[in-house]
């Protein structure tokens, strides 16, 4: 009749199932979904336990129900993981259209940043980078790494500021670096035609598949160089195109 007398890890093991039970009445009365996470987390402590002490009481109990939390978990959350889910889901229409309305602002700002200092005769380099990178090229220069805007953009070449000699690099709609150095052409076609910053367009545009735009200084004209070609007198229509073509 030994078995009978019940050894002490047998009473642990009876009076933790009895706690069990009575915080399962406790989180019937109340309401509160997180209330009921908590008790879940916490069974999930006692199971550990159980198996690490070796309460087979506990441990038996736990494991016969084990098959049943993540359903009751489902069934509980079910409002919270459709919402989860609704925000993860996106369509690809939608994350299209969001990312062609992302390129038309910066296109339009971009565009706006040109056009203003093509009127007020401020000279400008910019070059945007494509599937190339000019990580090189960045880190010569001042790094930004900030959002492209029309009131950055001229600020930055503001003849008053100490970044406006040089180019800025925009990559993924962001300013890179400010204030850099770009390699001259070598080309005897544009070195006697051209100045300082129309050959730093057409050399980092012979180097890199990078678009380069120029803004004179003196006629307020816009060149586009791509390709180790540059184009003067780019209309501001046109200009949109190349530069909605270089951002697709």
């Amino acid at each position: 009749m030994s078995f009978l007398i019940p050894q002490f890890k047998d009473i642990i093991d009876i009076l933790i199932i009895g706690f069990l039970i009575y915080q399962a009445l406790l989180l019937i009365k109340k309401t509160g979904n997180y209330v009921i996470l908590y008790g879940f987390l916490f069974i999930i402590v006692v199971y550990l336990a159980a198996f690490i002490l070796k309460l087979e009481m506990v441990f038996g109990f736990l494991n016969a129900i084990k098959s049943l939390w993540i359903v009751v978990l489902v069934i509980i959350f079910q409002p919270e993981l459709r919402q989860l889910f609704s925000r993860i889901h996106i369509s690809p229409d939608l994350m299209q259209q969001q990312k062609s309305n992302v390129i038309r602002d910066f296109n339009s700002s971009l565009i706006d940043a040109i056009s203003a200092m093509s009127f007020r005769r401020i000279g400008a380099l910019i070059v945007l980078a494509r599937k190339k990178k000019l990580n090189e090229f960045i880190n010569a220069g001042e790094q930004i790494d900030s959002v492209l805007s029309l009131r950055l953009i001229l600020s930055i070449f503001n003849t008053k500021s100490v970044l406006h000699d040089g180019a800025i690099i925009i990559k993924d709609g962001r300013i890179k670096a400010a204030k850099v150095v770009l390699p001259l052409s070598a080309n005897p076609q544009y070195k006697l035609k051209f100045g300082t910053r129309h050959l730093a367009a057409i050399g980092i545009s012979e180097v890199t598949d990078a678009l380069a735009i120029v803004v004179s200084e003196q006629t307020g004209r816009v060149s586009v160089a791509s390709n180790g070609i540059i184009q003067t007198d780019v209309a501001f229509e046109e200009l949109m195109q190349i530069v909605t073509d270089a951002t697709k």
